[in-house]
């Protein structure tokens, strides 16, 4: 038996890459199963129940975000069951492969993308065919080339989890901190036979499409085919994700986009950083004025939900220069602002930047940069705080009421001083209760009566079986914590 395994992040996570390998594995397909786990599993649990299925062969999709834990797993098989092949692939394993912690316990590591590689190995394998490499560089192919693996989605998958999609592979962009980076370019699938494999899904049920090309809007004939495609089916339960480039729309998407409801759009734009000087430095090239120009279109005139991405810690960005970009896109009434912290992703030439800008990188994943020259490590764990609690209170959508007001003159620095304060005073950044946080929020605005009204109604539409009232529960110590933080609000960033 031959097993195809990943540990996903969490369970409505499906893995696109293993169904690409089984829908590729011809002939061995029907001795071949999937296997998806969770990183919050037991590594030995996980490595029980594969034993149980008494493989020969084992294939890991290897990520950033499963490494540490995929790793326990393939050492625990190989410590009690030393025959079982134990092959390797992913972006986590592709790139600096002699360094991963992974690395001493597989028989093969596939380099690239290997979605027609893995089956010829396995073929070698099963007749006993010597391979000379224990390390393999996966062949280019174009993705017309294999077949496509959404038949192979289960029904279960369909009402629970998210679909991933793509109707093309790779980026012509050389954005320094992204894997893509590597890439030579943006190949598509046959957009047909693509378009095809979606009305089964539909058929199917799948309401609900996250397309994962890193470039959606890069040919806009493309654009154009899929977004008409959908257009022709109902959109009242109708969910559609796309990443685009934010300096690219032309009037005939705009003029499609326009057609969808609320709702069934959602748009993940990476900005990244709104400074030239940062921009050239990583080798991202976007023209600042049509950003700008295209997202206040986006969020002024069409129903989209645009998720946009800021990263801080990029080579010669300080807190001032994200600050800017991060109150920029508030001036721009953004529905969702994603912060993170920049990642030396394995592979990725932004490493070529650490001496001259003094970056340092966590040695563990997701390997986060510490400290820089313009940003030292205690403005990155303070960043690190925002955005935990930016996800908490204005991505989540809770305190669509309130926001504004919190973020009335100067966003950036009135959120950093509520981060700041919530970590003061509860040193959590995770596990802290909704009604609690209610509290809190209200505890640090005391001063204002429209906050409160505000919170009131925020917290009316929780669907918490409490009153407002007995949550904030006012009494002595509260005011005097309150008072505290009305004296903390006055403190600006350095």
């Amino acid at each position: 038996m031959i097993l195809l395994c990943t540990l996903n992040a969490k369970y409505i996570h499906c893995s696109l890459g293993l169904r690409y390998l089984y829908a590729n594995m011809g002939e061995l397909q029907e001795q071949t199963e999937i296997n998806e786990f969770m990183i919050n599993q037991r590594p030995v649990d996980i490595a029980e129940m594969i034993l149980n299925k008494n493989p020969t062969i084992v294939g890991f999709g290897i990520y950033i975000w499963n490494i540490q834990q995929t790793t326990e797993v393939i050492s625990t098989l190989k410590a009690l069951k030393p025959g079982i092949k134990i092959i390797l692939g992913g972006p986590e394993i592709s790139y600096e492969t002699e360094s991963s912690p992974a690395y001493p316990y597989a028989d093969f590591i596939i380099k690239g993308q290997g979605d027609l590689e893995f089956k010829q190995l396995c073929h070698k394998i099963l007749n006993n065919t010597p391979v000379v490499n224990h390390i393999i560089d996966a062949s280019p192919f174009h993705p017309t080339d294999i077949k496509l693996p959404y038949e192979f989605y289960s029904d279960e998958d369909i009402k629970q989890r998210v679909l991933y999609v793509e109707a093309s592979r790779g980026c012509p962009f050389k954005c320094e901190f992204c894997l893509s980076a590597l890439d030579k370019t943006s190949q598509p699938f046959d957009i047909d036979n693509f378009l095809q494999q979606m009305e089964q899904l539909y058929q199917r049920g799948a309401r609900h499409f996250k397309f994962v090309d890193r470039t959606f809007n890069l040919n806009i004939k493309t654009s154009q085919k899929i977004l008409n495609f959908f257009l022709q089916k109902p959109l009242d339960d109708l969910f559609l994700h796309f990443e685009l480039i934010p300096d690219r729309l032309p009037e005939e998407l705009k003029d499609l986009i326009q057609q969808f409801p609320a709702g069934a759009l959602q748009f993940e734009i990476g900005i990244q950083t709104f400074n030239p000087e940062v921009q050239q430095i990583i080798s991202r090239k976007q023209d600042h004025q049509k950003t700008i120009k295209n997202l206040k279109y986006l969020f002024t005139q069409t129903e989209v939900h645009l998720h946009t991405d800021l990263i801080a810690g990029l080579p010669g960005e300080d807190i001032q220069s994200f600050a800017k970009g991060f109150d920029l896109l508030i001036e721009l009434k953004a529905q969702e602002i994603q912060m993170g912290i920049l990642k030396r992703l394995r592979g990725t030439p932004v490493i070529r930047h650490t001496e001259n800008y003094h970056m340092v990188f966590n040695p563990n994943p997701p390997y986060t940069v510490l400290s820089t020259e313009d940003m030292d490590s205690q403005t990155l764990f303070r960043i690190n705080r925002f955005a935990r609690y930016w996800d908490m209170i204005a991505n989540s959508g809770r305190f669509s009421n309130t926001l504004p007001e919190m973020l009335s003159d100067h966003p950036f620095d009135n959120f950093m001083n509520l981060s700041d304060w919530l970590f003061e005073t509860t040193e959590q950044t995770h596990k802290i209760a909704l009604p609690r946080l209610f509290k809190l929020i209200y505890q640090f605005y005391n001063s204002s009566e429209s906050i409160q009204k505000n919170l009131e109604q925020d917290f009316n539409k929780t669907g918490i079986k409490s009153v407002f009232s007995s949550v904030i529960g006012e009494n002595s110590q509260n005011i005097k914590s309150m008072q505290a933080a009305s004296s903390r609000q006055k403190r600006h960033l350095n």
